[in-house]
């Protein structure tokens, strides 16, 4: 249970912050004006403000009952999660590394979901990676932005593929 407090945590307080940052240094995108862009790696990547009310990569964006249908989803999740984690369901190193990720990720993007006067998830990290405009020529070339929590998810996806192919052979925590 350690190893969970201590990666869940941390993540989920770096989310958030860096969703603060972004909500106090960018303009919101709902109101007229110029937008600001932060360009970090030319032609690459930037840091921009984007609310998302939908799920991965914008689906359901616009939706009103969107914050009700993935607030629901995100509890029992992370609900879910927990029980598992307490009956021993990740046995090894990388599933339980794998299920603090996703708790950490869903709980940022839960969070900012229930914020008073919020109602969306801030995303801000935005790449252009080579081609992608020429795959997706409606994305203008622009992977859909992310931020820390929607990291946290994928890469604890990744993880549970990886430890779904593997026989544990250690007992971790």
């Amino acid at each position: 249970m350690r190893l969970f407090l201590y990666l869940s945590l941390p993540l989920f307080l770096l989310d958030q912050v860096s969703k603060l940052w972004i909500v106090r240094a960018f303009p919101d995108p709902r109101e007229a004006g110029p937008q600001r862009m932060i360009e970090v790696i030319p032609d690459f990547f930037n840091i921009v403000r984007v609310h998302n009310t939908g799920m991965a990569f914008g689906m359901f964006n616009g939706n009103p009952y969107a914050n009700w249908i993935f607030g629901t989803i995100g509890i029992v999740a992370v609900t879910a999660i927990i029980l598992f984690w307490k009956k021993g369901a990740f046995p090894d190193r990388i599933s339980k590394v794998a299920a603090s990720l996703l708790v950490s990720g869903i709980a940022g993007n839960l969070f900012d979901r229930a914020l008073p006067g919020r109602g969306y998830v801030v995303d801000f990290l935005d790449f252009l990676p080579p081609f992608y405009g020429k795959l997706f020529p409606s994305s203008g070339g622009h992977f859909p932005s992310f931020n820390v929590a929607d990291s946290c998810i994928c890469i604890a996806a990744g993880l549970l593929i990886i430890s779904a192919f593997r026989q544990p052979t250690e007992q971790a925590e």
